[in-house]
């Protein structure tokens, strides 16, 4: 496949060296690179990365099996891998809708591939900050029903916004624009060191070029989640949320981790 414009495989991609990490293909010597970097001071990274995907596999199957949800916007969903969130959603019920948004044009390019056999499925390329624009656009218009409950996922994205975008203000336009009942999934790298939070914070914009935004702490992802009712184990690393048998290994340190939980949106 030829590169969509506006890619430069130059400069490493958020959501390609999360690729390399799990292993996948579409991923250039640059991302690679950048994973090679960043696993030197964080020697976690690629367990974290793993664990997280099995979070979001375990959080997907309980919203679509557990809570009978069946439309998921999947905000900055990064590149397709094994089992997608449609995948997920769809072995439990055959009908349900997915929209993955994402600003990266060589995930647009590469998911649309993918799901173009998939009446329910779809890719929006957009900013996941710009709440008006995803929900008035045509695919969430055309697959998800905002009178019936939602998930609205942020999973392993909110560290790429900054401060400045406000991340909380974020959670909170999204849950005014759900209906009653819906849910939000929500977490992001933390760590309690300030030493590997400006490191990794540093590191990342610079190898970015400005597309990231900070390792927090805890406190923050719980101001985030103030407007959700959580549920059942609350806010917590993700590989202790309702642990499956998930073949994956655990983090042997924890410089930092990937915390979070799943609530309810109550209007």
């Amino acid at each position: 496949m030829s590169l969509p414009y506006g890619v430069d495989v130059s400069v490493p991609s958020v959501a390609r060296m999360y690729d390399s990490l799990l292993g996948g293909r579409d991923n250039y010597p640059a991302d690679r690179a950048a994973c090679s970097a960043l696993l030197e001071q964080v020697p976690s990274m690629r367990e974290l990365a793993l664990n997280n995907r099995q979070f979001l596999r375990r959080v997907v199957h309980t919203l679509a099996a557990h809570y009978g949800i069946r439309q998921f916007i999947d905000h900055g969903s990064g590149l397709p891998t094994q089992d997608n969130v449609h995948e997920i959603a769809q072995r439990v019920d055959p009908a349900s809708r997915v929209v993955y948004i994402d600003n990266d044009p060589s995930v647009r390019a590469m998911g649309g591939v993918l799901l173009e056999t998939n009446e329910r499925t779809a890719v929006l390329q957009a900013d996941m900050r710009d709440t008006g624009e995803i929900f008035d656009s045509e695919p969430v218009r055309r697959l998800i029903d905002l009178d019936e409950p939602v998930a609205a996922l942020f999973v392993s994205v909110l560290h790429c916004i900054p401060d400045s975008s406000r991340p909380g203000e974020l959670i909170a336009h999204v849950a005014d624009r759900l209906p009653s009942g819906s849910m939000m999934v929500v977490c992001q790298l933390v760590s309690d060191s300030p030493k590997i939070r400006d490191f990794v914070t540093g590191f990342m914009d610079e190898q970015t070029q400005g597309h990231w935004g900070r390792v927090r702490e805890k406190s923050d992802v719980a101001a985030f989640c103030a407007p959700l009712e959580l549920v059942d184990p609350g806010l917590t690393e993700v590989s202790a949320w309702r642990p499956g048998h998930d073949d994956v290994p655990a983090q042997l340190t924890w410089e930092w981790e990937e915390y979070g939980g799943v609530g309810f949106v109550r209007h």
